[in-house]
């Protein structure tokens, strides 16, 4: 589980889905903190004799009270100032040392699906930590994480994303559930020989289900079609999906990835988002044996 969380929070209904996920994804030795972020400004003042950013402060804080109260989870309260709400976001889960950022989808979009609006996308990318995301309604019902889901495909991205996946599941006595995708390679679009594409997916679904029996701890499970489409699908059939990332930028920040953008667009359910080398900081309470999943 995650030691240092942090959600954000901005008085919306989104808001209290980030809050309700969070409050489930923090250690129960683990802080949460709610985070609002108004607009800053350097003077304050405008010219006009009123500080308007201390008024701003003052409103943020008192949201977040409110908030807290509203939502009934045990967490601490900041507010802060920054140009945007990535950035302010960034800037309190480095100041914490944060493993964990969750923030909620946009009100906008279809029912029940994860929506990526433009403050969503900024505290995605760039984020210094782990990132997970609620969707929209979340917290009207919340359910127990029963089943966790992690994307699995033998990569060290999705090695961390099976670690966490069983963290959380230790903690939640949950089981886990992996999924393997097999597509046909992209490079077989070219290939201007007669391949029996059919025999070499048949033969990669085998090895894929055989690393997945490997794990005593896990029910594994491959299928064919386009990984996005796949993992969107499996998301209904879960509590929460953990997904690897292999996006890094300067300071080896996450960069959100294409299939990470298509399932926060599609899928249903609360996704977790973890860079390789980026885990909470626990041990696993089930068995590893073996490893590996899909990057995002």
């Amino acid at each position: 589980m995650f030691s240092q969380v942090i959600a954000g929070v901005d008085g919306t209904a989104g808001g209290h889905d980030a809050a309700l996920l969070a409050s489930k994804l923090v250690a129960p030795a683990g802080e949460l903190t709610l985070v609002h972020v108004y607009p800053a400004d350097e003077s304050g003042y405008h010219g006009s004799g009123v500080n308007f950013t201390a008024i701003a402060r003052q409103d943020s804080l008192e949201l977040l009270a409110t908030e807290r109260d509203a939502i009934g989870v045990d967490a601490e309260i900041e507010a802060v100032g920054a140009s945007s709400v990535g950035a302010g976001l960034h800037r309190i889960a480095g100041e914490h040392d944060s493993d964990l950022l969750v923030v909620g989808s946009c009100a906008r979009g279809a029912v029940g699906r994860l929506l990526l609006g433009d403050d969503m996308r900024a505290s995605l990318d760039g984020a210094p930590c782990a990132v997970a995301v609620a969707p929209l309604g979340y917290a009207e019902h919340p359910g127990p994480l029963a089943t966790i889901g992690v994307a699995y495909d033998g990569t060290d991205e999705s090695e961390a994303a099976l670690a966490l996946a069983r963290m959380v599941a230790g903690e939640h006595d949950a089981r886990i559930e992996a999924l393997t995708v097999v597509g046909t390679p992209t490079y077989a679009y070219g290939v201007m020989v007669a391949i029996d594409w059919s025999e070499v997916l048949s033969d990669l679904e085998r090895e894929a289900q055989a690393r997945l029996d490997a794990f005593d701890d896990v029910e594994g499970s491959v299928v064919g079609g386009i990984p996005t489409q796949a993992l969107a699908r499996f998301g209904e059939e879960v509590d929460l999906l953990v997904v690897g990332s292999r996006g890094f930028g300067p300071a080896r920040r996450m960069l959100f990835g294409s299939t990470s953008e298509y399932l926060v667009r599609h899928i249903r359910c609360p996704l977790l988002i973890v860079r390789r080398g980026v885990e909470a900081r626990g041990e696993p309470t089930h068995a590893t044996t073996g490893a590996s999943g899909a990057g995002a």
